[in-house]
């Protein structure tokens, strides 16, 4: 697999690299003032997607790329090919995290208090703020994780590719 004569892998791998830790960034932003989900939840949200969509093309064409080049000969190979395996399911958590943070919290944001209301429904919007606050931290921590998981694997990668 190749573009303009480069292989895919390497041009794939930086979308993935540049993505996910920018969409961490901004969920954590997200998490630390609140008031930010508005202005920055749908595209911190449109980025972590992205990054998404790019990882297992990036896993995919990594494994068409050491197929082509004799399989698995090195460990360093085999430690990047594993690790690259834990970094889908760390991004879907997150990315799925992050939707419920983003999507839920402009659904509390628009649910304007009416005037005279009684405790219920404060109580309701205060329980709503809560869950909504939780899930944004929960997306932060998730986006770390995902963050640290590229970076590892990337770090074996690079180790696979040219020496330690």
């Amino acid at each position: 697999m190749t573009v303009a004569g480069l292989p895919v892998h390497p041009l794939v791998v930086h979308a993935v690299v540049m993505l996910i830790p920018l969409a961490a960034l901004g969920a954590v932003l997200v998490a630390i003032r609140p008031a930010w989900r508005q202005i920055y939840g749908v595209p911190t949200l449109v980025l972590a997607v992205a990054g998404l969509i790019c990882v297992p093309i990036a896993t995919t064409s990594g494994t068409v790329l050491a197929e082509g080049h004799g399989g698995h000969e090195s460990a360093a190979l085999e430690l990047h090919m594993a690790r690259a395996d834990t970094v889908l399911p760390a991004t879907i958590v997150f990315v799925v995290l992050l939707a419920a943070a983003v999507l839920l919290g402009r659904r509390a944001d628009r649910a304007a208090e009416p005037e005279g209301a009684g405790s219920t429904l404060v109580a309701t919007r205060a329980t709503s703020t809560r869950v909504v606050l939780a899930l944004c931290v929960l997306a932060a921590l998730a986006g770390l994780v995902a963050t640290g998981l590229v970076a590892l694997t990337g770090h074996a990668g690079a180790t696979a590719v040219w020496g330690s």
